[in-house]
């Protein structure tokens, strides 16, 4: 598997599968839910496409952290 380039503006579905190590069915249906339900953080949506700005999605993951400790 190729490594996250940190410097991304945005992460699309595979960056997400990376980070969570879920599946890829598994990561379409939570950006789905997330997008259209949730709104845990920002997701944009082209057709079928996910882009997921990173300052987002990185501020909601750290947030989870967090509230586990």
């Amino acid at each position: 598997m190729e490594e996250l380039d940190i410097h991304k503006a945005v992460y699309n579905a595979e960056d997400i599968q990376k980070i969570l190590k879920l599946g890829k069915n598994k990561v379409y249906e939570f950006l789905d839910d997330v997008f259209k339900n949730t709104h845990y953080f920002k997701i944009i949506k082209i057709g079928r496409v996910y882009k997921i700005p990173k300052s987002s999605f990185d501020k909601w993951l750290c947030e989870d952290d967090i509230r586990r400790d």
